[in-house]
């Protein structure tokens, strides 16, 4: 499902809609970490193997030491112990940490220039009208779930097509910018 809050700066790995939201908003105003969706194929052909990722990085093995201590969970110590020893790391979120812990700090010193900030913030609010829950909630009613709003919110908007159906105010999906 392909949204985005209003004004929100997105994190996210380059796949899925944040490609599209990459286009719409411009790699100034999006934080992006991670392997590429290329990266991810060739480490599955290759064997990917999340045990490297946590024996060559200290920080990744303290983090998920500290999640199966039971520090985030004390009344249910042993609640991520099977995401944990079960999990085989499908979506490669451990070849994806480090990278992460750097978006982060990039993330911080962005945020610390407040000047920067708010132009990228000002960024998303102007380039994700596409994206609004709206939208993407009708389309996805529409087009996967086959549903149809209800007739009393029909109603409430004031305003229908010749087929009685709402009329949408979406704005259309935004070109590709220049990087």
């Amino acid at each position: 499902m392909k949204f985005a809050l209003n004004g929100a700066l997105t994190v996210g790995t380059l796949d899925g809609a944040n490609v599209e939201i990459l286009n719409a908003v411009g790699e100034d105003n999006i934080f992006i970490f991670g392997n590429t969706v290329e990266q991810v194929e060739t480490l599955r052909q290759r064997g990917y193997s999340p045990l490297l990722y946590l024996e060559s990085d200290k920080e990744l093995h303290e983090t998920v030491m500290q999640i199966t201590s039971g520090a985030f969970s004390p009344e249910d110590p042993s609640r991520y112990h099977e995401n944990l020893h079960v999990f085989s790391d499908y979506y490669q979120v451990l070849a994806d940490f480090r990278s992460y812990v750097e978006a982060q700090a990039h993330i911080d010193r962005r945020y610390r220039n407040q000047d920067k900030w708010v132009k990228s913030a000002i960024a998303n609010i102007a380039n994700m009208g596409y994206f609004s829950s709206d939208r993407s909630i009708a389309d996805y009613a529409r087009d996967i779930w086959r549903i149809q709003p209800l007739p009393d919110v029909r109603a409430l908007t004031g305003r229908q097509r010749e087929d009685g159906k709402p009329v949408a105010a979406a704005p259309q999906k935004p070109k590709p910018r220049k990087h």
